[in-house]
C-alpha cells in the first residue's frame, strides 16, 4: 500500500514549512515515528516522524523548498514484499549536492544549507560528516584541517559540526598548528575569502522572517525609548550566597533574569497598560502575563513565552525559564511555547553589553533590554553623609508604543521595575536560602 507523507500543520498561524534535511533517502526502510525528515516554520524548526513504516519510495521535495501544509512530500510503499530494486523518481539531497557541485567552482557559495564533504577522498578517513558554510569559514579562516576537522565531537543532528563545536575546539586548542598542506582541501578554498573578493549567498528562511517581523514593527509601533540604572549589589551578594545550594538542589545554575523576570511580572500588574496590545483603535488588555523571553540560537533568534507567570511564585518562574531555555537552544520548543507573550524582555548584557534599544516585539506594547552587570564606583548617603562605594550597577532600557503609553506612563512603569529588584525580598527562596 502507498502512503503518502504531506507537510504537517505545525500551528493555527502556519500555513507552509521548508524542508531542511532528509533523514531517510529513497529506498531506505523506515519505522513507524522514526524520524523521517526536519522541517522549518517561521516560528520554530521541527523533527518530523514517520506516519506509516515501511520502504521510501518517493522524495518530492529537496532541501530549502517551502511546501504548503497538506501538500505531498514523500511516499512510502507499506505492503510487506516491496521490490527489492526501486528507481528513484527524484533528485534526492545527495544527488542534488553533487550535480550543484558540478555547477559551481566554490563550495562556500551553495545555497543548499549543509555542504557534504567526502573525508575518504580528502582526509583517508571512512565516514562522511556535513559541514555548513560558516563552520567551513571559521576553519579556513583558524588554519583548522579537515583531519582536525573530523577529530571534533559535533552536537549538532547526527554528530555535525556546529559553529559553537568549532569555536569551542579553537578555544580549547593548546597547540599551535601548522598551516594547512597543498594536499588539505582549505588551500582551494582560500581565494573565495581573500580580502579582494566577495561572494553571494541567500538569506536564511529564520533570518528572512526575523527581517520583516522587525521591519513590520517598526513601520506599526510608535518607538520610544527610557533608561534608568539599577543597583543589583543585593541581588549578586544573594546570588553568591544561594548558588551552590541551589545548584545541588535544583540542578541548574541560579542566574539574574529569574529576579528581573519576577520584578517584570510585579510591575506589570500594577500597569495594565503596558500588558495589552493595539489592534487599530481597539485595545486588548490581557488577563494573564506571559513573558516572551529572547534566546540567542544558532539560526537566529527566538522569542519563546513563558504563560501565566502571574500565577508562579519565584522558584516556578526559575523553573520555567531554565526548561524554556534549554527547549531553545535544543530545538525542542512546540508552537504553544513560542507564541502568546504579552509583553517581553532581551538580555543582550550576556554578550556584555550596557544597554541597547530593542525593538518592540509585535502585538507587545513594550519590551525590557537588561545590560550588563559592571562594578561603578557611586555616590551612597549614608547617616547623611554622602560617600564613595563600589557598587553593581545595570542598566535597563523600556521600548514603548507611544500610541498608547505616554513618557509618565513608561517611567512609573521603569522606576517599578528598578525598584522591585532593587529592594525584594530575601526570602524569595524561602527553604534556599544559605546560612
Amino acid at each position: 500500500m502507498i502512503i503518502d507523507i504531506v507537510m504537517p500543520k505545525m500551528g493555527e498561524s502556519i500555513t507552509d514549512g521548508t524542508i531542511l534535511e532528509w533523514r531517510k533517502k529513497v529506498g531506505d526502510v523506515v519505522e513507524l515515528d522514526e524520524i523521517l525528515l526536519e522541517i522549518g516554520t517561521d516560528k520554530v524548526d521541527s523533527e518530523i516522524p514517520s506516519s506509516a513504516a515501511g520502504k521510501v519510495i518517493e522524495i518530492l521535495a529537496k532541501p530549502n523548498d517551502v511546501i504548503d501544509v497538506g501538500n505531498v512530500i514523500a511516499r512510502i510503499d507499506s505492503s510487506d514484499n516491496v521490490p527489492g530494486d526501486i528507481k528513484k523518481t527524484i533528485i534526492t539531497p545527495s544527488e542534488n549536492f553533487n550535480q550543484v557541485q558540478k555547477q559551481k567552482s566554490d563550495p562556500l557559495l551553495e545555497k543548499t544549507p549543509l555542504i557534504e564533504v567526502s573525508a575518504q577522498k580528502k582526509t583517508g578517513f571512512n565516514k562522511k560528516r556535513f559541514y555548513t558554510p560558516i563552520v567551513l569559514k571559521i576553519a579556513m579562516e583558524e588554519s583548522v584541517s579537515f583531519k582536525e576537522l573530523e577529530e571534533i565531537e559535533g552536537s549538532g543532528n547526527n554528530g555535525r559540526v556546529t559553529k559553537k563545536d568549532i569555536l569551542l575546539y579553537l578555544e580549547n586548542k593548546k597547540s599551535v598548528f601548522t598551516l594547512p598542506t597543498i594536499e588539505e582541501p582549505f588551500i582551494e578554498l582560500e581565494k573565495s575569502f581573500s580580502s579582494n573578493s566577495s561572494y553571494n549567498e541567500e538569506m536564511p528562511k529564520m533570518r528572512k522572517l526575523i527581517a520583516t517581523h522587525m521591519k513590520k514593527s517598526l513601520e506599526t509601533s510608535a518607538h520610544v525609548y527610557l533608561m534608568t540604572e539599577v543597583d543589583m549589589t543585593k541581588t549578586v551578594n544573594f546570588v553568591k550566597k544561594n548558588e551552590e545550594t541551589f545548584l545541588t538542589k535544583e540542578k541548574f545554575k541560579l542566574t539574574y533574569t529569574p529576579f528581573i523576570v519576577d520584578a517584570v511580572v510585579r510591575a506589570l500588574m500594577e500597569f495594565p497598560d503596558m500588558n495589552a496590545s493595539l489592534f487599530d483603535s481597539q485595545i486588548e488588555y490581557h488577563k494573564n502575563i506571559n513573558i516572551g523571553l529572547a534566546v540567542a540560537v544558532e539560526k537566529g533568534l527566538l522569542v519563546p513565552s513563558i504563560l501565566s507567570c502571574e500565577e508562579k511564585n519565584f522558584l516556578g518562574i526559575c523553573r520555567s525559564i531554565n526548561d524554556m531555555a534549554s527547549k531553545a537552544r535544543n530545538n525542542k520548543l512546540s508552537m504553544d511555547e513560542i507564541e502568546g507573550s504579552t509583553f517581553s524582555i532581551t538580555n543582550f548584557g550576556v554578550f556584555g553589553m550596557s544597554f541597547g534599544t530593542p525593538i518592540i516585539n509585535q502585538p507587545n506594547v513594550g519590551i525590557l533590554g537588561v545590560g550588563a552587570i559592571k562594578k561603578q564606583p557611586v555616590v551612597i548617603e549614608s547617616n547623611g553623609v554622602d560617600a564613595i562605594a563600589i557598587r553593581s550597577i545595570m542598566m535597563l532600557s523600556l521600548g514603548f508604543d507611544h500610541r498608547l503609553i505616554d513618557g509618565a506612563g513608561g517611567s512609573n512603569f521603569l522606576n517599578k521595575v528598578r525598584l522591585y529588584l532593587e529592594e525584594f525580598n530575601t526570602d524569595i527562596l524561602g527553604g534556599f536560602n544559605a546560612h
